[in-house]
């Protein structure tokens, strides 16, 4: 004769308790993450990201040469780097040559960022390329964001660095600075006269004036 099984109603409910109570925490979950966010929200964030990601070349100008706290980093490609670049910046090319860029080489630029920050553990990067809307940055830095490791955004690229010093620099200050002075050619990142060593902000700080 075949035995008949019972089935618990106690071990029912609490089946049906946790499934019902795990839907439910779903669908609020759900919905509080697909809740479109206010126009303070998304400003709110668009300010956070902005600061967080950007530095402002002014500010570093005013402090190079006194600032220990990150490494430049120039992108464009090698020749490029040895013809001129902004004095303290290492070359960790992203082109092959001015034409082609080499964003494949994925391996070598993360492997090159790794050791650097090995060697420098306490210290921010903060990369440049050709121009402030030069995407070569961006792409380089979700790849290495991918990867673990956070850069920032210097606010200009060379070419305003080098072309177009009073878009970010203060009137005042046009006469009695020269971008020829903050520019190095070679091999080496160069080390900036210490005449021109100025008292700006920190590069991580929060004050408004900075």
């Amino acid at each position: 004769m075949k035995k008949e099984t019972k089935t618990n109603p106690l071990l029912v409910a609490v089946i049906v308790g946790i499934l019902a109570g795990g839907v439910t925490a779903y669908f609020v979950v759900d919905s509080q993450l697909n809740k479109p966010r206010s126009q303070d929200e998304l400003i709110k964030e668009f300010y956070e990201v902005e600061t967080a990601t950007h530095v402002s070349p002014h500010g570093l100008r005013k402090h190079m040469g006194e600032d220990d706290t990150y490494i430049l980093v120039d992108l464009r490609s090698e020749e490029e780097y040895l013809e001129e670049h902004i004095t303290t910046a290492v070359n960790v090319p992203a082109y092959k040559n001015r034409d082609q860029s080499d964003y494949g080489a994925v391996d070598r630029i993360v492997s090159t960022f790794k050791q650097l920050q090995a060697e420098n553990p306490d210290k921010d990067f903060i990369v440049y390329c050709y121009s402030g809307p030069c995407m070569t940055g961006r792409k380089i830095g979700k790849i290495l964001a991918d990867d673990g490791i956070y850069v920032k955004h210097l606010g200009v690229g060379w070419n305003e660095w080098r072309y177009d010093w009073t878009s970010f620099n203060h009137p005042h200050e046009w006469n009695i600075t020269k971008a020829e002075d903050y520019v190095s050619s070679g091999p080496e990142p160069g080390v900036l006269s210490a005449d021109l060593t100025g008292t700006g902000c920190s590069i991580g700080s929060d004050l408004i004036g900075c």
